[in-house]
């Protein structure tokens, strides 16, 4: 894995996937392009890692994020860029933000739109994996601007008592883990 904590990873002109309601690529546009006022729905993926205890490691995005900067999110998320593969976007997405590799068990996938003021949205077409943390993530600080461990419990009290201070695909991807998919989250959580 590359260790290089402040290396720029994406670019709003890195071409992302199109897709329509039944994930069939329709075209490609810029990030940029795809964010901009109610944003162009396209591919994305999410990503849970939880340790070897059952812990669920959370990323607090970076305060240069275009949207919903400073909040917390689960491990992992992006965008397949044009030609990319799931799986070879999610190990280079891994790589880029958290300088780790592991094997990822896909879940389920989901379409969502989320605006954030002025500054555009979120309208994806996202697929959900769960993974294990084989060894300690090393935070892009470009990407990332904190890192933490928590358990299902203390997860489940933060979205009650703050449930501004997470990024709304989170809370939706969580809140679906643990309802229809609560078996295989199980897995993980130990």
């Amino acid at each position: 894995m590359t260790d290089d904590r402040n290396r720029v990873v994406s670019s709003e002109a890195e071409q992302l996937i199109l897709v329509d309601a039944d994930d069939n690529e329709t075209g490609y546009g810029s990030k940029a392009e795809c964010h901009d006022g109610h944003g162009i729905l396209h591919r994305a993926f999410s990503v849970f890692l939880f340790d070897p205890s059952g812990e669920l490691l959370l990323q607090q995005r970076s305060n240069s994020k275009r949207l919903w900067p400073g909040y917390w999110s689960n491990s992992c998320c992006s965008h397949p860029r044009r030609g990319e593969s799931m799986s070879i976007a999610t190990a280079r997405r891994l790589d880029d933000e958290l300088n780790v590799a592991t094997e990822l068990k896909y879940v389920y996938k989901f379409s969502y739109q989320a605006d954030f003021g002025e500054a555009g949205a979120e309208n994806e077409l996202c697929h959900v994996y769960l993974g294990r943390l084989q060894e300690m993530p090393v935070a892009n600080e470009s990407e990332i601007a904190a890192l933490r461990f928590v358990s299902v419990a203390d997860l489940e009290r933060e979205f009650s008592a703050n449930p501004d201070s997470f990024t709304p695909w989170f809370k939706m991807e969580w809140e679906t883990l643990r309802g229809e998919h609560a078996a295989t989250l199980a897995r993980y959580t130990g």
